[in-house]
């Protein structure tokens, strides 16, 4: 039993970081040390990591308001459509920040389906 929980620990460390959901707190952590680097930041690959981190989220969003409304269930939320709702990189870390430091163990996922709620609710 103990070697088998041993395989398990171990093949879980062989997973790669995008098959784990991000933490805001994570993401914060990560942004603020490339903030930190400045110019020197540019060569980093967290900057791909995050990055892919929000497409994740933003398609995760696009795919589930598309699956609500085909199978005629009320959207989440009403944004623009795709590339109409321009949020900028300054945006979504200042809406991370605002997150009570004790919430920030939520998923990225989680924090932006939040963001697009509050930014873009349906009306009527």
């Amino acid at each position: 039993m103990r070697t088998m929980m041993a395989v398990i620990a171990g093949a879980a460390l062989l997973l790669p970081a995008s098959a784990q959901a991000m933490s805001v707190a994570e993401f914060l952590a990560k942004a603020n040390a490339l903030k930190a680097k400045g110019f020197m930041a540019m060569g980093s690959p967290d900057i791909k990591l995050l990055r892919s981190e929000v497409e994740r989220a933003s398609d995760a969003y696009r795919t589930d308001l598309a699956s609500a409304r085909a199978a005629g269930r009320a959207p989440h939320s009403c944004p623009p459509p795709k590339g109409k709702a321009k949020i900028g990189s300054n945006e979504l870390m200042a809406e991370f920040q605002s997150i009570p430091a004790a919430q920030r163990g939520m998923s990225v996922k989680s924090a932006f389906y939040a963001m697009m709620k509050k930014r873009f609710p349906c009306k009527g």
